[in-house]
């Protein structure tokens, strides 16, 4: 079963060169892929033609209403002489509301500032789906890496035990020299089997985030961040997607209060009705009439104080929601800063390190050193190379981190060739409330069976 297993992680490795062979990608394409094939987006796309179809109800609520309905009743037994069993009537209504104190204008008005927040939460997602993919694409380049470095540190500990075998033999080490270089060996090929592992879950990883197995990566520079720390936090707070929804609910939330308190004034509307009988009688009605609250047992009055704690609460949710973005970018840039000094450092460390691996390994050459020295510095020149990768990784993860504090994170700012969802067409076309059979109405069945295709 061990055996299978490694085979089956040489097999995700070996598909990693082997697809890179033939085609190599950049971030960019990753990206572009993560965008198309996402189905969080598409989740979230429908939720927000779901908000616009709200509207169109609430649309639809100043609209007139026109009902049919038709009647046959059969009376048994019949004790009146003469009279027919069967009595049937059709009959048409209409209903239109004339005054309802700005209620009904009022839920619009909310409903579109609910559409905003929405289109809002759509970016944020976006933003999500993006981030994700470059996490993914960059755990897949580092793993490769490491996967490298572990097979070469293998190789250069497998020499190093022959050679120490080889001393032995002549009898210019011990038998202690051998074996630690077979210890360091042992350890150096479970660390391989286990960055073997994690390029294995990076692999699935990135199918997952981008929609399809990684091909040949190719090395990727940070994002371009130019303005301070100061200035992306005041920009972010004017522009991040998840304060502009907040925005919008404290709107929506004002407006519900003013919708709830016009629930307490009274309601004007004109009510007609045409009805025939099976003897061709019409008669028709047409009136105003108005009604309105007396009392309630206070459900109305509840209503609108509930209204107010919510407005109360969408409030505070933009007081957090602004903080959390501010710290965020001081987060992100605070990260990025890290990841840079310690690319630098880590430069540095491996250059060192390597004039110093070169130099123990010489002398011991020459009996000046011992075996423990030479494992003990290519260690520590194996140690350099690691967070060398990792600090180039963390890096490029920070500087787009840095992009999705800010807002930035999307598909518009980072130029991808892709078809943008553009959510003012289905708004658009539902905004009216249009029925099914008018060109509007047909349009928009004609967007969603496609959509469902």
């Amino acid at each position: 079963m061990i055996k299978r297993a490694k085979i089956a992680t040489w097999a995700v490795v070996v598909a990693v060169a082997v697809s890179g062979a033939a085609k190599a990608e950049t971030l960019a394409d990753a990206l572009t892929s993560a965008y198309n094939n996402s189905g969080l987006l598409e989740q979230n796309r429908a939720l927000l033609r779901a908000a616009d179809e709200d509207l169109a109800q609430s649309v639809a609520s100043t609209l007139p209403v026109i009902n049919w309905s038709a009647s046959a009743i059969n009376t048994y037994p019949n004790n009146v002489p003469g009279a027919d069993l069967l009595q049937a009537n059709a009959r048409i209504s209409a209903s239109l509301t004339l005054y309802d104190g700005g209620a009904n204008r009022l839920a619009i008005e909310s409903q579109k500032e609910t559409i905003l927040g929405t289109r809002q939460s759509l970016r944020s997602v976006e933003q999500d789906v993006l981030l994700r993919a470059v996490q993914a694409y960059l755990q897949v380049s580092s793993d490769t890496e490491f996967v490298s470095l572990r097979q070469n540190n293998v190789r250069v500990l497998t020499q190093e035990f022959r050679a120490a075998q080889d001393r032995f033999e002549v009898g210019e080490v011990t038998r202690t020299d051998v074996a630690l270089a077979e210890a360091r060996l042992a350890a150096a090929r479970s660390a391989l089997a286990a960055a073997e592992g994690e390029l294995a879950r990076s692999f699935e990883e990135y199918r997952a985030a981008i929609g399809h197995a990684p091909q040949q990566l190719r090395p990727v520079s940070p994002a371009p961040v130019s303005q301070g720390i100061e200035d992306a936090k005041n920009f972010a707070v004017r522009n991040h997607p998840n304060i502009i929804q907040a925005q919008h609910a404290v709107s929506a939330a004002e407006l519900n209060i003013r919708r709830a308190e016009a629930a307490l004034g009274p309601t004007i509307s004109l009510e007609g009705f045409v009805s025939i009988d099976p003897d061709a009688n019409e008669s028709r009605q047409i009136g105003i009439q108005a009604g309105g609250p007396i009392y309630g047992g206070g459900r109305l009055s509840s209503q609108i104080r509930q209204f107010m704690s919510r407005r109360d609460a969408a409030r505070s949710s933009l007081l957090v929601t602004s903080q959390g973005v501010a710290q965020q970018v001081g987060n992100a840039y605070s990260f990025l800063r890290v990841a840079r000094a310690s690319r630098l450092a880590s430069d540095q460390q491996i250059r060192a390190a390597r004039v110093a691996f070169e130099g123990v390994r010489e002398e011991a050459k020459l009996g000046s050193r011992t075996t423990l020295d030479v494992l003990n510095a290519e260690q520590e020149l194996l140690d350099a190379q690691a967070n060398l990768i990792s600090a180039q990784a963390e890096e490029v993860n920070a500087s787009y981190s840095v992009l999705a504090a800010m807002g930035l994170l999307n598909a518009d700012h980072l130029r991808l060739p892709v078809q943008q969802y553009d959510p003012s067409q289905y708004y658009n076309l539902a905004k009216d409330a249009p029925i099914a059979m008018s060109p509007q109405g047909e349009a928009l069945d004609r967007v969603l069976k496609a959509i469902g295709n």
